[in-house]
């Protein structure tokens, strides 16, 4: 069975770095994905970009994108959910990506205003790959449901975890096959 990790943590908590780190300590893992960052001016966010694991980067939400949707203060461009974010992930869906690991940063109320992102994810987790996705603690109908799977495990991502989580989570993950259950 594969390992499916909802990695939960609140807004600033490092849910980002942590899954970078991840990235990094796996380079002989086969994994696709993305990753979001802040934009800061004058040391003020404005908004986030979002980066492929191959490395294509592209503006998400910016408090100058008119939306729709918006998110808080930001406008959203769910254009770049479908050049970038979900092309990174249709590899690892398919029946020939056996034993990929697909990083998710994150399953934000920005990402999951986007429908077939929404979709995509639900193929992932019913697909035979591992998954590592960022969530924040809040409620939300889509990601609560991803919680109370029982193929799925939750992670709590704390300052007192966040330096060593991503190393334990690598040793779990360092080869495809693996087969180790949540735990």
């Amino acid at each position: 069975m594969p390992t499916r990790i909802l990695l939960e943590g609140r807004p600033g908590a490092g849910k980002t770095t942590a899954l970078r780190r991840l990235a990094a300590l796996l380079p002989t893992r086969a994994a696709t994905g993305f990753t979001t960052e802040e934009i800061r001016q004058s040391g003020a966010r404005v908004g986030f970009a979002l980066e492929t694991v191959a490395g294509r980067r592209q503006v998400l939400a910016h408090v100058d994108l008119p939306g729709p949707p918006r998110v808080g203060k930001y406008g959203v461009d769910l254009g770049v959910m479908e050049r970038l974010a979900l092309p990174s992930l249709r590899p690892a869906a398919a029946d020939e990506a056996q034993g990929r690991l697909v990083l998710i940063d994150e399953l934000g109320r920005m990402e999951l205003a986007c429908t077939a992102f929404r979709d995509a994810v639900e193929a992932l987790f019913a697909a035979e790959v591992d998954v590592v996705a960022t969530v924040h603690a809040h409620r939300d109908p889509f990601t609560d449901a991803l919680k109370r799977r029982t193929d799925i495990e939750v992670v709590h991502l704390t300052p007192a975890n966040r330096d060593a989580l991503p190393g334990e989570l690598a040793s779990r993950l360092q080869q495809p096959g693996h087969h180790e259950g949540p735990g």
